[in-house]
């Protein structure tokens, strides 16, 4: 009906949706990412994971939620989560397949750029915080929060990101007959031996999206319409200095069970504050007031004169919102200040 669709098409969506498809790209255009292995029976894949005496990683090769990772440092605890992931369906049929993969060791980077299907405008950088607990222990969840810019990104880093993961990705998709447009993350990790690819998203990441949103002063709407209509070598797009921290706030008992249906207050006292903007994820209207109603609720998102300042300004507002069972990582942006 004419209408525009910012986004991917289905079958190149699979690049996020399937990720033993996103292997397969990455493999067959030298892009570099861990070294994997990919089963559909659980006695193959457990029978190989025992065989190893490295930590390895178990991922779901479909969609979990953000969840469907794990990283496990002993045999055992990877059988144990291919078995959760294949045996007992903890994630449906997303868990039909996993992968597993080498353990990278570095610093996590968000690489989001936009894509027309041949021009690629990359957005500043970002850093999320993937596990639920301070220090990065815990279970993994869909992000707990997150920077920008991430200055682990140095510029010739990037560079060196742009040319080996993000142009043969798109001219990889292109062969595959699967052309891509809209948003592509990359989730990257820094390894000694230079970037590597965890995973990709078609999507703005969430939390890595708040504080880059925060910073653009550019229309998003414009730029989208330009990703759309071919156009994305016409733009150029305008940003506020000033870092940005976002602080993801989540049900207690998330990433586990959590019960929803809890009155958030104190949202009217953080909408006050200076260059505050509040993000509602798992939130909804009931009986006049705001809710729970999801694992991850809120995104409180701050920019400030440097990333210590923006974290601090973004812990005032947390302080003033309140539920029942309320949680959030209190070390957000921790990494980028000592850096």
């Amino acid at each position: 009906a004419g209408i525009k669709a910012f986004g991917p098409a289905a079958a190149a969506a699979k690049l996020e949706a399937d990720k033993a498809f996103a292997k397969q790209i990455m493999r067959s255009n030298a892009i570099p990412t861990a070294e994997s292995r990919i089963f559909d029976q659980y006695e193959d894949a457990k029978a190989y994971i025992a065989s190893r005496d490295e930590p390895v990683v178990i991922k779901a090769a479909g969609l979990a939620k953000g969840k469907g990772v794990f990283v496990c440092d002993e045999p055992s605890d990877g059988i144990l989560a291919a078995e959760k992931i294949m045996c007992d369906n903890a994630f449906g049929d997303a868990g039909a397949t996993i992968l597993v993969e080498d353990k990278l060791l570095g610093e996590e980077a968000s690489i989001l750029a936009l894509v027309d299907g041949r021009n690629i405008y990359v957005l500043e950088t970002s850093q999320d915080h993937k596990p639920i607990g301070d220090g990065d222990t815990g279970p993994n969840t869909g992000g707990m929060g997150a920077y920008c810019p991430a200055p682990v990104v140095t510029e010739p880093l990037m560079k060196q990101i742009v040319k080996e993961v993000l142009v043969p990705t798109v001219d990889g998709m292109n062969r595959d007959g699967s052309p891509f447009r809209g948003v592509l993350y990359a989730g990257i990790m820094l390894t000694k031996g230079g970037p590597r690819v965890l995973e990709f998203n078609v999507r703005f990441g969430d939390p890595e999206t708040q504080p880059i949103l925060m910073r653009l002063k550019s229309d998003l709407l414009d730029v989208m319409l330009a990703t759309c209509d071919g156009r994305l070598d016409e733009v150029t797009l305008k940003w506020d200095e000033r870092p940005a921290v976002c602080v993801v706030m989540s049900s207690g008992g998330y990433p586990g069970d959590y019960e929803n249906g809890k009155v958030i207050t104190g949202l009217e006292k953080a909408k006050q504050l200076d260059d505050v903007v509040v993000f509602h994820a798992g939130t909804a209207e009931k009986d006049g007031q705001i809710v729970t109603a999801g694992g991850r609720v809120l995104g409180v998102t701050a920019l400030g004169q440097t990333i210590a300042d923006a974290k601090k300004r973004a812990y005032e507002a947390v302080d003033l919102i309140s539920f029942e069972g309320a949680y959030c990582r209190r070390d957000i942006a921790d990494k980028a200040i000592s850096l």
